[in-house]
C-alpha cells in the first residue's frame, strides 16, 4: 500500500484503507481507546486506537507507520480521524524528558534554547511554516526573474578580493594563500552581464564579520542578488523591484494561505512606492519628530520613524531612499549629476532596510579614477575590472535580504525566527 499524506486524506473515501507515516504529536487516553494525533509534513490527523498493546509502546515523537480505515468525524481536526488497525514503529524516542512542548499552545522555552535544539522547534508547524512562507519567497523570486528573462547564477563564495571593501570580511586560508568569505556576488555579477548574459539573479549566502548582536543583524545570511544591463538609471531598479515585490505578495497570497493564517498575518497592499531622497527624510526627521541622522545615513530609530511617517502619509509599508553620498556607497556606485551624491537607493519596509541597490559605473576609466579615489589599488582587482575594457553597457541591481524580507513580511521580532540555522556573533552551532 503507497503512503498518504495527511493532507491528501480529504481526498479518500471514508471507510478506505490507508497508510500513514509520521510523528506521535500527542496522545490523550481514555479507559477503552485513546485518541493519538499524528503529524506528518503536511498537517495532524486523529487516530482512534482501541489496543492495549498498541498504546503501550507509543511515545511522543517517535515516529510511526499506521495503517487504518477512514473516517468521517466533524468533532476530529479537518473533520476526518482514522481507526487504526496496525501500528509499526519505525524510528523510537530515546529519551526522559522533551526539551520543551511540541504539541502546546505555548513552547515554554527561552528563544535560545529552542535554537540550541532547532530541529525539535522546528517540529512546530508554526515554527516551521515561517520556513514555508520563505520558500515560497524564493521561489516567487526566481519565477518572476526567469519570465522577466533573467539568467540563474552561480557565483564562487571563496574570493580574492573583499567586494565591499572594509574590515567586515571573514578571512580564510585557502592552501596558504589569504582569501575571503564574500560579502556579496556584486563583482561577479557585473561581470556577468558583461559577459553577455546582459540579466542576471542569484540566490546564495553572504558573509559579514559585522560585530554586532542585535534583532536584525545575521553574519551568515541569505542574499536575493539582480543584476541588470542595458538600463538608463536607477528608477529602472526601482521599478522593477517594485514590480517584482507585488508579485512575490500575490504569490503568498495564493500558496500560503494556511500558513498566513496560522501566523496571523495580514499581507501588505502595495499601490506605489514612494521614492524620496535622502536628504529630503532628514529633514523631515528633523522637522516633525526632532530627529537628527548621522552623516550620510539614517539610523535604526530614524528608519523607524521615517516608516511611521510613510505610513500616514502615504498608506505604505515601503519607501525608496534615495541619492546616498558617495562617502556611504561602494566604489562601484555611479556618481550623481549633483556632486558627492550616487545613483543609489535602500528600500526601507516597515522601518528596516532590506534592499541597497543602484546604477554601477560602467566605464572603465571610471572605475579605474574611482577605485584610485577611494584608497584602492586597481592591480589588485583586475579580474574585475578587466571586464570593462570590453564594452561593458549602462548597468545596475540590487540585493534584498531573504531573512530580512521574511521576518517583516511575517511581522516577526527577531531575524534569526526567519533563519534556519542562524550564525550570528555568539552561535555557530548547531
Amino acid at each position: 500500500m503507497k503512503r498518504t499524506l495527511i493532507l491528501d486524506l480529504q481526498n479518500k473515501e471514508e471507510q478506505e484503507q490507508v497508510k500513514l507515516k509520521g510523528w506521535i504529536h500527542n496522545i490523550k487516553k481514555f479507559k477503552h481507546f485513546a485518541f493519538v494525533i499524528l503529524r506528518d509534513r503536511s498537517g495532524v490527523v486523529q487516530l482512534v486506537i482501541n489496543k492495549k498493546e498498541i498504546l503501550d509502546e507509543l511515545k511522543l515523537e517517535m515516529t510511526v507507520e499506521v495503517i487504518g480505515s477512514l473516517l468521517k468525524n466533524k468533532n476530529a481536526p479537518n473533520g476526518i480521524e482514522v481507526t487504526v488497525n496496525k501500528v509499526n514503529v519505525i524510528g523510537k524516542a530515546y529519551y526522559d524528558l522533551l526539551p520543551f512542548s511540541i504539541n502546546g499552545k505555548d513552547i515554554n522555552a527561552s528563544f535560545e534554547k529552542q535554537l540550541d535544539y532547532r530541529t525539535i522547534s522546528l517540529r512546530r508547524m508554526k515554527t516551521r511554516g515561517v520556513f514555508k512562507i520563505q520558500q515560497e519567497i524564493v521561489n516567487a523570486f526566481r519565477k518572476f526573474l526567469l519570465d522577466e528573462g533573467f539568467n540563474e547564477i552561480h557565483t564562487p563564495k571563496i574570493i580574492g578580493s573583499e567586494t565591499e571593501g572594509g574590515s567586515e570580511v571573514f578571512m580564510v586560508d585557502y592552501f596558504g594563500t589569504r582569501t575571503f568569505l564574500a560579502q556579496s556576488p556584486q563583482f561577479y555579477k557585473q561581470m556577468m552581464v558583461g559577459a553577455g548574459f546582459e540579466r542576471v539573479f542569484e540566490i546564495g549566502h553572504a558573509y559579514r564579520a559585522e560585530l554586532h548582536s542585535t534583532w536584525r543583524h545575521l553574519n551568515e545570511y541569505v542574499s536575493l542578488d539582480v543584476e541588470v544591463g542595458f538600463i538608463k538609471d536607477e528608477f529602472d531598479l526601482m521599478k522593477l523591484e517594485e514590480k517584482m515585490i507585488k508579485y512575490i505578495i500575490n504569490h503568498l497570497s495564493d500558496n500560503c494561505d494556511r500558513e498566513l493564517k496560522m501566523l496571523k498575518v495580514k499581507l501588505p497592499v502595495i499601490k506605489e512606492i514612494p521614492k524620496i531622497t535622502l536628504i529630503e527624510a532628514q529633514e523631515i526627521l528633523l522637522e516633525k519628530y526632532d530627529k537628527r541622522s548621522p552623516i550620510g545615513n539614517i539610523d535604526a530609530e530614524g528608519e523607524k520613524l521615517f516608516a511611521k511617517y510613510i505610513k500616514e502619509k502615504y498608506d505604505s509599508d515601503f519607501v525608496f531612499l534615495t541619492k546616498y553620498p558617495s562617502s556611504k556607497r561602494p566604489v562601484y556606485t555611479m556618481p550623481d549629476k549633483k556632486e558627492g551624491m550616487t545613483k543609489s537607493f535602500d528600500l526601507i519596509f516597515k522601518g528596516l532596510e532590506i534592499t541597497t541597490g543602484g546604477q554601477r559605473i560602467h566605464d572603465y576609466d571610471m572605475l579605474i579614477k574611482n577605485i584610485k579615489k577611494f584608497g584602492g589599488k586597481p592591480e589588485r582587482m583586475e579580474f574585475y575590472t578587466e571586464t570593462f575594457k570590453y564594452g561593458m553597457p549602462p548597468h545596475g541591481g540590487f540585493a534584498i535580504g531573504l531573512e530580512r524580507i521574511t521576518m517583516m513580511m511575517l511581522d516577526l521580532d527577531n531575524i534569526r525566527k526567519a533563519t534556519l540555522i542562524p550564525r550570528d556573533i555568539n552561535r555557530v552551532t548547531p
